[in-house]
């Protein structure tokens, strides 16, 4: 059923997802591979990269309702607990300053590039 929404969700793009989309897909971002819209555990998450363990969510305004934060705030709990990194934007952010916002995504990339892991030491 999950996947069914996750689905929905990709058809039905923000403009705001649209664009940032548009500069993850296909490996253009750092050769990384984004999916959107993808579930994990009993979420579905707007963009993840697998390989770096980097879930990436855009916030509209309603995000900033303390009963949504506290949401939030249970959901990055859950994927920092599987080993993934969230990191959040609001929607202006990507309106305003789109560039920084890309740059805020390479930075964790690297990072994560950078970081050996301990069940791989060589990655």
């Amino acid at each position: 059923m999950k996947h069914v929404f996750a689905r929905q969700l990709r058809r039905n793009q923000t403009d705001v997802e649209r664009k940032l989309w548009f500069a993850l897909r296909d490996r253009r971002f750092g050769r990384a591979k984004f999916r959107r819209q993808e579930p994990i555990g009993p979420y579905i998450v707007d963009f993840v990269c697998f390989e770096a363990k980097l879930v990436i969510e855009l916030d509209g305004s309603h995000h900033g309702l303390e009963e949504n934060m506290k949401l939030d705030e249970k959901r990055s709990a859950f994927l920092n607990g599987d080993g993934f990194r969230v990191k959040r934007f609001g929607n202006h952010e990507l309106i305003e300053d789109f560039d920084a916002v890309l740059d805020t995504i390479e930075h964790e990339l690297k990072f994560h590039r950078a970081t050996p892991h301990p069940e791989n030491p060589g990655t």
